[in-house]
């Protein structure tokens, strides 16, 4: 009968110790990277969140307050919004991604090509730039990563405390401003171009009114945008992926 109590004493112990981190790894998951996106199946989610959550809890074992009934709502609500604040900053980069492939493809009439192949309705170099992205993220050890992030979140944000509300605003801003600055930077040699082909198709239309110029130059650009998407979108995804690694290293640090 002993060794039974203990059983079930251990048993329940660690039950509530994998509840207390499953409620932030399932936040986090939810919006991870090519983990939690809307394409994966939900039972693939939830078997990817219990397998973050085998991981996590014994190492943070230590930091997980004992059961009790009465801290049972409180402990939800903080780790919920832990885990969704760890993911928003995640989700961001993605944002940012397809906000550089959103202005490239208006930069280069090519916003209506293929708008509907995804989910989320993108444009072809939006959607491309996404895909090959996440592929590259995964490749590059993403779960591993995300398991050192998650592991590391619960010295940044304790067990059972909200972060303040100033500094999440604070932090907020300065990732918006970050994801549209990444943005704008990974999207410059098609805005380049664009601007490049405007003024060269306008001194043509000055010196010669009779050519019709959008006809001779609606090619052209569409040729180029494809051709500096074969030539940048190796750079554009190094240069996604440094950010984001540096991120998921320091998560409220400052963002270069």
């Amino acid at each position: 009968m002993t060794a039974t109590a203990d059983l079930l004493s251990m048993l329940q112990t660690q039950l509530w110790l994998g509840f207390i981190v499953f409620l932030r790894v399932a936040a986090t998951v939810s919006l991870l990277p090519a983990f939690g996106e809307r394409s994966v199946p939900m039972q693939i989610k939830l078997v990817i969140t219990l397998a973050f959550t085998l991981i996590v809890a014994p190492i943070v074992s230590q930091d997980v307050p004992s059961m009790s009934v009465s801290n049972v709502g409180l402990l939800t609500l903080t780790e919920t919004a832990s885990g969704l604040l760890i993911g928003l900053g995640l989700r961001l980069f993605i944002l940012a991604l397809q906000t550089a492939g959103a202005i490239a493809a208006q930069s280069t009439s090519l916003s209506q090509i293929l708008g509907g192949a995804a989910i989320e309705p993108l444009p072809a170099m939006g959607y491309i730039l996404t895909v090959g992205a996440l592929a590259l993220a995964v490749m590059s050890g993403l779960h591993i990563k995300a398991a050192h992030l998650l592991i590391h979140s619960y010295t940044l944000l304790p067990i059972g405390f909200f972060a303040g509300g100033s500094d999440v605003a604070d932090w907020g801003v300065a990732q918006i401003s970050h994801a549209f600055g990444l943005a704008f930077l990974l999207a410059a040699p098609f805005v380049l171009m664009s601007v490049l082909y405007n003024l060269a198709l306008g001194v043509i239309n000055k010196a010669m009114p009779q050519l019709m110029v959008a006809f001779v130059g609606a090619p052209v650009i569409t040729l180029g945008g494809l051709f500096i998407l074969f030539l940048a979108a190796p750079t554009i995804l190094s240069v996604w992926l440094a950010g984001l690694d540096g991120y998921m290293a320091n998560p409220f640090g400052p963002r270069q």
